[in-house]
């Protein structure tokens, strides 16, 4: 059976010296990047299991609903992976399903929206619904280790630290 070591909520999934370090993570053999659009596009699937081939680890771009399949039926076989989505949403819509994970990672998400979006940290914006959705993984799903950070060298922000900001 396989195991999610790590997850992460990253806008630019597969980037550069992050995940290199990373994927050094003790017992990992596999990234899986888990993206609607990514997936369904040739082109960017190629290029997301070239960059996450440099990594050293088997590179696996797949549907959320492809996730929730592979969950299923084979409990991602003998992959120790890193899960890594776009978005908070993506991430949510997974535990729920029934994907196990302990730790998620926020690393990095965009403004969006200026009335709604609030910077959390210098790398990651977020509104109440996803500062909602991450508590109730934390909460109801399971998921014990919730913390933003960027990148491995900054200090880590807890997700309790986070939920003040929007009075929850």
């Amino acid at each position: 059976m396989g195991e999610i070591n790590l997850a992460r909520v990253d806008e630019r999934l597969i980037h550069g010296q992050v995940m290199t370090t990373l994927s050094q993570k003790a017992g990992v053999n596999s990234i899986f990047v888990v993206d609607e659009v990514v997936a369904k596009d040739k082109f960017m699937r190629g290029l997301y299991k070239s960059a996450g081939g440099r990594t050293g680890q088997k590179t696996i771009v797949i549907t959320p609903d492809k996730a929730k399949y592979y969950w299923d039926e084979f409990n991602f076989k003998d992959y120790s992976c890193i899960l890594i989505a776009k978005t908070v949403g993506v991430m949510y819509e997974l535990v729920k399903h029934g994907v196990p994970m302990k730790e998620l990672n926020i690393g990095g998400i965009a403004k969006k929206d200026p009335a709604t979006d609030l910077q959390v940290t210098k790398a990651v914006y977020l509104n109440k619904n996803d500062a909602l959705l991450l508590k109730e993984m934390n909460e109801k799903y399971g998921v014990e280790d919730i913390y933003f950070q960027a990148t491995p060298s900054l200090p880590r922000t807890e997700l309790k630290e986070i939920l003040k900001k929007f009075d929850l």
